[in-house]
């Protein structure tokens, strides 16, 4: 009995339940706290603490030299950012909704990810750009892009995404930590989702390593993001018909993880991937060609993607009709196990 008692006040020193939200702040306070070259840049982030109030609190501690409210221009925080990052600092932008990136995707595209080849490697851009995004909590239009697959193909960042508070804030440590640029993609939708055991203290996550969020011999499910929990429901609903699905996390988007998808997709024989953007052009079809070049011979049926239509995120009112929902995604199961 005392034993116990001791290793549950252990716990209770190290660990504390925390949303998505409460774990990116706590990323970035330990950070802040760690290295002065830390600087955190995006509009409101200072006395409002962001829109979803992920540096909340962080200008009181930190000023207003280390937490900088800019103007509203994504293009001038990323830009500032490059200057900042070249010149040995480690700025971690946010631009408030992943469809507002737009007007900086010339500088990421032309100069973030580019100078330290442009350079040979005599500079390096150490910076981070977090990017809410994601449909399900019904904001405006252009505030729920799915766009990940833009920067996917844009050799010279890599690009994460955490469905879980303990993912993300180790994922964002990580890359705040990688000598090269990351975006850090942060689903809208599980910022407040659930709240979890993560580490009071500083912990990293290996970027370019997908999980096995759950194990399974029929069908392997291939997710990221708010689409993790969804693949995991579908599972459960899979389970009560006799199929045992495994579910994948990717968590990184570029580098992908190509050995965990392929030694799954051989194991299960069947593939099933789901995401919200549209379907053309999405990160799934990379996956499909993964999944063919590496595992094609030990397939049973053809692989099956769940995915956005290819129409602009509607507005609120229709948003959970554009959104995969457990359901299709037990479609989607059901059609490769009895193909």
């Amino acid at each position: 009995m005392t034993t116990h008692l001791i290793k549950s006040k252990k716990r209770n020193e190290t660990m504390k339940k925390m949303t998505m939200i409460q774990a990116i702040n706590d990323g970035m306070r330990i950070m802040l706290a760690e290295d002065n070259q830390v600087i955190l840049l995006g509009e409101d982030i200072g006395r409002n603490g962001g829109v979803f109030r992920a540096t909340e609190g962080l200008q009181e501690i930190y000023g207003e030299d280390r937490v900088v409210d800019t103007p509203l221009s994504e293009a001038g925080i990323i830009g500032t950012s490059i200057g900042l990052a070249v010149n040995g600092f480690r700025p971690i932008a946010e631009i408030q909704f992943l469809g507002f990136i737009y007007p900086a995707y010339e500088q990421i595209m032309t100069h973030v990810s580019r100078i330290r080849m442009r350079s040979m490697s005599r500079f390096t851009i150490p910076m981070v750009i977090r990017a809410p995004y994601g449909a399900g909590i019904r904001a405006p239009e252009i505030h729920s892009d799915s766009t990940e697959s833009l920067f996917t193909h844009m050799p010279g960042i890599k690009v994460v995404c955490p469905s879980t508070p303990y993912d993300a804030k180790g994922l964002l440590i990580a890359a705040i930590e990688d000598p090269d640029p990351v975006l850090v993609l942060e689903p809208m939708k599980n910022y407040r989702l659930k709240r979890e055991d993560v580490p009071v203290d500083k912990y990293t996550i290996e970027i370019g390593k997908g999980k096995i969020v759950r194990e399974g011999t029929d069908v392997t499910i291939i997710a990221w993001g708010a689409m993790v929990a969804i693949a995991e429901k579908a599972a459960e609903q899979a389970k009560q018909k006799g199929i045992s699905c495994e579910v994948i996390d990717l968590r990184t988007l570029y580098p992908i993880d190509q050995d965990i998808i392929s030694e799954s997709v051989q194991k299960t024989t069947r593939a099933v991937i789901v995401h919200e953007a549209h379907r053309t052009g999405g990160l799934g079809a990379d996956i499909v060609s993964i999944i063919n070049d590496t595992a094609f011979l030990s397939l049973r049926a053809p692989i099956e993607r769940v995915t956005g239509f290819d129409v602009p995120v509607p507005f609120f009112s229709l948003e959970e009709h554009y959104l995969p929902t457990a359901a299709r995604v037990v479609e989607g199961i059901e059609k490769v196990v009895h193909f």
